[in-house]
């Protein structure tokens, strides 16, 4: 075993291969170690999370090496058969790639059943392994930005289908009806591991339906977030109206946690901090879900009387009184980072950022919604929560906290010079995949901050990385604040939506304390990194990861 730093509460054990991973991951889940939480299984590594207070990552790698893993077995899961139309874009590059043909291709990707080694990336994608072994394949130079529902794809020995479109690296070579992810089913995910899959080409004639033991899931279209709009037969009368959403409002609150292994990642607002400290002007469970805006815009009316508070990146706050009301239209500006009243029929415009890029608004009593999964963050990778909100949508305040009370001091608001932001990095668990000057290049330049980013991650340019190891990493598990290195040099800056397995070196990751500030980096911002500390394993039961 070899034990690599991922950030300051996670650590990535590397073990010889899958089974042995995948023993070590059952034998830590049913007898976890003391202050160690959510596991993610990679190809070849368990990334293990942990709180700093309760445990040290000596400690972890100690009791770890003391398991037994030569005692678990392989069963003979579900065999589940998806069809495929071998359509990929491709296809034809990976034939020249093993010298093959696109039809010699196609027959050793249904020739063999595969397994389910783990799951990750996004909901409903599994890593499917045992396949033939010349289909062997790297991944692309540089990630596409988008890659629709339903792709079948290889990279390296493994092979995989895109649960929904989202951004990703592995190569095209087909297509699938089939329906990976559903939370109307029973068992959301169509695959788990230990089952079987089978491919399937249709157009040889094979049949074209997915069998599972729980029943038949069709090859319909993957179905998209449920939209946030109030019934019309039950019409809402005390909840916000939304009459512009701006560049982009999303419902976020904390994060869904506990379901990793399910490939599900916990999302949540990229400035926590900023939420929390909404939540308590207006007397709150600091957890409640509000509104992050991006780069301002939002304007909405009351239905009811309503508190709110903005925090975040500051914004101008006006609320215009209709023409109606006894006085008259009046307008009147309210401060961010501190509790107001919003009258019924009152319309609050929030207006762009003097610093930062989001903003988080909180109303007492929150959004009464049917929580996904626990949560009513929108994760937008995944899919999963509601739907970005939209004019027209009418979002339902729920019943005020009791025994909360609101706190009526000033909260905090970004302090962001976007001429240049330093943020703390822990190195690893890859430095070792880059020359030898990769951390001096990381660490020595002022990085842009790209147009392209997203919740998912920042794109980020200037002097590119070089890697010394060219060879294709198995899919290890990722954090957000994760700095990954695609063959392009140009790094990427995992925020709170990313995967949670990927295929890419990560050469450090953002401290926790500093991913809010990285949260609230907008497009043309500059970033330094400044590293806690050196490289460390934690190979030997002596030694620690040093802060």
């Amino acid at each position: 075993m070899r034990f690599l730093p991922v950030r300051d509460d996670a650590l990535l054990i590397e073990l010889a291969d899958l089974p042995t991973t995948l023993a070590l991951f059952d034998s830590l889940s049913s007898d976890p170690i003391g202050g160690t939480g959510e596991m993610i299984p990679g190809a070849r590594t368990l990334l293990v999370f942990y709180r700093p207070s309760a445990v040290t990552p000596g400690e972890i790698a100690r009791a770890a090496r003391s398991r037994d893993l030569g005692g678990r077995v392989a069963g003979e899961g579900t065999l589940i058969e998806i069809p495929v139309t071998y359509d990929g874009e491709d296809l034809d590059e990976v034939a020249g790639l093993l010298g093959l043909t696109a039809a010699e291709v196609v027959l050793l990707h249904t020739g063999h059943d595969y397994a389910v080694g783990f799951t990750g990336f996004a909901p409903g994608f599994a890593y499917l392994s045992g396949g033939h072994p010349d289909l062997d394949v790297p991944r692309r130079s540089s990630p596409r930005t988008r890659i629709p529902a339903g792709s079948v794809a290889l990279a390296g020995t493994f092979s995989g289908v895109y649960p929904r479109e989202s951004p990703g690296g592995w190569q095209l070579i087909g297509t699938t009806a089939a329906r990976m992810w559903d939370l109307s089913r029973e068992r959301p995910a169509l695959l788990l591991p230990g089952d079987r899959v089978r491919f399937v080409d249709v157009c040889g004639g094979a049949r074209s339906t997915v069998s599972v033991a729980a029943g038949s899931a069709g090859p319909t279209a993957p179905a998209g977030p449920p939209a946030v709009t109030a019934a019309a037969a039950d019409p809402v009368t005390v909840g916000l109206e939304i009459l512009d959403a701006g560049m982009l409002t999303l419902l976020q609150d904390l994060g869904r946690l506990g379901y990793a292994s399910m490939g599900v990642s916990s999302s949540g607002a990229l400035d926590p901090v900023a939420l929390r400290c909404a939540n308590r002007l207006v007397g709150n469970p600091s957890g409640a879900a509000g509104l992050e805006v991006t780069f301002g815009g939002l304007r909405l009316t009351a239905r009811g009387e309503q508190v709110l508070a903005v925090t975040g990146a500051p914004v101008p706050l006006t609320i215009r009184t209709p023409a109606a009301a006894p006085d008259g239209a009046r307008t009147r500006t309210v401060d961010v980072g501190r509790p107001f009243a919003l009258g019924a029929g009152e319309e609050l415009q929030l207006g762009r950022p003097t610093a930062g890029l989001r903003s988080y608004l909180a109303v007492r009593g929150g959004f009464d919604l049917e929580p996904v999964l626990g949560s009513l963050s929108t994760d937008v990778l995944a899919g999963l929560g509601p739907a970005p909100v939209t004019a027209g949508t009418v979002l339902p305040v729920g019943l005020p906290a009791r025994g909360i009370p609101a706190v009526a001091s000033p909260g905090a608001a970004v302090d962001l010079d976007t001429a240049e932001v330093v943020l703390d990095v822990v190195l690893g668990p890859r430095t070792d995949w880059f020359s030898a000057d990769a951390v001096e290049v990381l660490i020595g330049q002022s990085w842009l901050v790209s147009a392209r980013s997203n919740r998912v991650g920042l794109r980020l340019e200037g002097e590119s990385l070089t890697r010394v190891v060219d060879a294709e990493l198995p899919s290890e598990g990722t954090v957000a604040g994760a700095i990954q290195i695609p063959p392009n040099g140009q790094p990427v800056l995992f925020l709170a939506d990313h995967p949670l397995t990927g295929g890419y070196p990560v050469i450090g990751a953002v401290a926790t304390h500093h991913l809010p500030l990285a949260g609230q980096l907008p497009p043309g911002a500059r970033i330094r990194f400044r590293p806690l500390g050196p490289f460390a394993d934690v190979s030997s039961e002596s030694s620690e990861v040093q802060p």
